[in-house]
């Protein structure tokens, strides 16, 4: 369970408008969260863009990751819509220096759990990275239930799962679920930082954050005040106006505006997403203003 757990910070990946990743820029961006004491950095999640990028252009961000990162493990989301180019991605990621794998189900069209299955068990078998389950049903549409994670967790190499929170915010009770039906040590891990305090209470073994890729301190705080339930919910509830716009206006479009209000840009969101008008861009500064002196 070492390498998925803790707090995995998630960084944007600076790129011009014809997807060409900046390594030097990316490279000042990891840096920056290595030093911040995250357990892990995520490059090319959701937030990272990485479905609008080339594989080259994965492959350079990837390898300026590592290379800016030390000590720190680098995940590496790999997913796309043909099965032989999630390989190629991997074996790419895994040549550039990535310690794990994010895998989510990407498709056009649904995909069954047969389907999903045979993908996972085609990447096990074509690295030795340790892989992640990335499930994140919001941006795929293809929702993993805990049955099928049950499932792909009996595969060699298998070794984690990213979850969204529960519909019924009942962490405690998935996260023992899961437990009890996946091997000793599989790491269960969630996204969807504006929720993110009720899996921390729940004793979520990783939070793969999207705002740590910006305000790693803030997250730090939070995941430091996991076992203090009075504290915990002071930090949260600092941060909710935070939350408030991410609900509102979806996580890559707050991120990016995040990093180029703290002067960690310009970044530029990937064509044809759009930058957030000028009001929202404001409330999001203000946003920022009210919370950035929470720490541990």
């Amino acid at each position: 369970m070492t390498l998925f757990a803790g707090l995995s910070a998630f960084p944007v990946t600076p790129a011009d408008e014809e997807g060409r990743v900046d390594t030097d820029h990316m490279g000042r961006l990891v840096a920056r969260l290595a030093g911040a004491a995250e357990a892990s950095i995520g490059v090319l999640g959701s937030t990272g863009g990485y479905v609008y990028l080339t594989r080259a252009d994965r492959a350079r961000a990837v390898a300026a990751a590592g290379e800016a990162a030390g000590d720190v493990p680098v995940l590496a989301g790999i997913g796309a819509l043909r099965t032989s180019d999630v390989l190629r991605h991997a074996r790419d990621a895994e040549a550039a220096g990535a310690q794990g794998v994010l895998l989510a189900p990407v498709s056009y069209l649904p995909l069954t759990d047969d389907d999903v299955a045979g993908l996972v068990a085609d990447v096990a078998g074509a690295t030795g990275l340790p892989i992640c389950i990335y499930n994140i049903p919001g941006t795929t549409h293809i929702a993993i239930s805990e049955a099928l994670l049950a499932r792909l967790a009996q595969l060699a190499g298998v070794a984690a799962v990213k979850n969204p929170p529960p519909s019924d915010r009942g962490f405690g009770a998935q996260i023992a679920r899961v437990r009890a039906s996946t091997p000793a040590g599989f790491s269960v891990g969630y996204s969807g930082d504006a929720a993110i305090a009720g899996a921390l209470q729940g004793g979520a073994d990783a939070w793969y954050s999207v705002l740590a890729g910006t305000c790693p301190d803030l997250c730090l705080g939070l995941w430091q005040a996991r076992e203090d339930a009075v504290a915990l919910k002071a930090l949260n509830s600092r941060l909710a106006p935070l939350w408030a716009l991410v609900a509102a206006h979806g996580r890559i479009r707050v991120e990016y505006e995040i990093a180029n209000i703290l002067g960690l840009g310009p970044v530029t969101l990937p064509k044809p997403l759009l930058p957030m008008p000028t009001p929202v861009r404001d409330q999001i500064a203000a946003a920022l203003d009210s919370v950035m002196g929470v720490t541990a």
